[in-house]
């Protein structure tokens, strides 16, 4: 496969709410943004009125807008309503739909969309290819649904057994059975895939090459294990080939791929196992990318670590050089989540706003520059994605 992020949704593809416009925890604010997904050079947002809009690279259909052109800002117009959640995959798009549907387009060579074939959507599907879920991930090309029971189900490319069925044949369909039951929370990474137990317990399978399973080898697995890799976590991201969580107590830890410094602890040693300590403290949230990280503290602030090919970290780090460790200093304030991309961050503020920044081969960062990649967060929200909020 080409080396990429599998976007990996920090708590099963829903993130943060906004909390803007008088809008409060149980109604939906009316103004900006609720999530933001980020792509291998695509990225999209759930508006506060339950609309998905998506830009940037489109050579697949995974803009969802009915063409294969490039879109460097974000639309006027939705690709789909009624959405509660978003999940982005490599060059494919997922919705979770109020009623509990998942609807997937863009890019299915692999089965990813769940539609029984192997064919590309360039708009979103009319109807479901799975009922009854509660949340939704999108990796490189595979796609995992959260169940209203617990229970996790995944679809796609499974060379390496990140489906957790025993097997490595891809499937174009999503399962009728459970890999596992139990779960809280689901993310899908390049190969691997990831489940936060309801107890606080991590358990990963699929491609272990560097450790990104923390099973202690790197042997990959073919189903999910029966003991967590790691205890007292509340949120999991799977990255392209580590992985990070954020514990109970607040603290990032991160496991697996190494060579560009994206677990944070300084060096360049991949890690089988997850580490004992936190390479940042006092965490709300994290996203691990195809080769950097970036996590969102307890402040509201956003710090990035690993490499920066092309700006992604924020930080003014040279260009091609890899930062080994969590800044001191945050590149960007006042946000509530952060989504991660194969070469670009962008991050869902508090206001509502979603500010991006990194690579823009595409248009991915909304900001009608392409191809000029931006080497910091830029200083004002994207405009195109519904009322702002006052």
């Amino acid at each position: 496969m080409t080396i990429h992020l599998a976007r990996a949704t920090v708590l099963a593809g829903v993130a943060a709410l906004a909390s803007c416009g008088g809008g409060g925890t149980t109604s939906p604010p009316a103004c900006g943004v609720r999530a933001v997904g980020a792509g291998e050079s695509h990225t999209c947002a759930l508006t506060a009125a339950g609309g998905v809009r998506c830009w940037g690279s489109n050579a697949d259909g995974q803009l969802g807008d009915g063409t294969t052109t490039d879109r460097a800002a974000p639309p006027a117009a939705d690709a789909l309503g009624g959405a509660v959640a978003v999940a982005v995959g490599g060059n494919h798009t997922c919705a979770l739909t109020a009623g509990g549907g998942v609807r997937c387009w863009g890019f299915g060579s692999s089965g990813q969309l769940g539609s029984g074939d192997t064919g590309n959507l360039a708009a979103p599907p009319a109807r479901d290819v799975l009922g009854g879920v509660a949340a939704i991930a999108a990796g490189s090309a595979h796609t995992c649904a959260l169940m209203k029971t617990g229970g996790v189900r995944c679809w796609g490319a499974n060379g390496s057994g990140q489906l957790g069925d025993s097997s490595v044949l891809d499937r174009s369909t999503p399962p009728s059975t459970d890999a596992l039951t139990g779960v809280q929370a689901v993310t899908a990474g390049g190969n691997h895939t990831c489940a936060l137990m309801k107890t606080g317990g991590v358990r990963c399978w699929g491609r272990n090459t560097f450790g990104q399973l923390g099973d202690g080898s790197m042997d990959d697995r073919y189903a999910p294990p029966d003991a967590d890799a790691l205890g007292g976590a509340k949120s999991v991201s799977a990255g392209d080939q580590h992985t990070c969580v954020v514990t109970i107590a607040g603290g990032v830890r991160c496991w697996g791929r190494n060579a560009d410094g994206e677990l944070g602890d300084g060096g360049y040693v991949s890690l089988a196992t997850p580490p004992a300590t936190d390479v940042l403290p006092s965490a709300a949230a994290v996203a691990a990318g195809l080769n950097f990280t970036c996590a969102v503290t307890a402040a509201g602030g956003v710090r990035c670590w690993g490499y920066n090919s092309n700006g992604q970290l924020g930080d003014d780090t040279e260009i091609n050089v890899d930062r080994l460790q969590p800044a001191d200093g945050d590149v960007l304030a006042g946000a509530a989540d952060v989504a991660v991309g194969t070469g670009h961050t962008c991050a869902l503020m508090a206001s509502g706003g979603v500010r991006c920044w990194g690579a823009n081969g595409a248009g991915q960062l909304g900001d009608g520059m392409a191809p000029q990649d931006a080497m910091f967060p830029p200083p004002a929200d994207l405009g195109g994605l519904g009322p702002a909020c006052p």
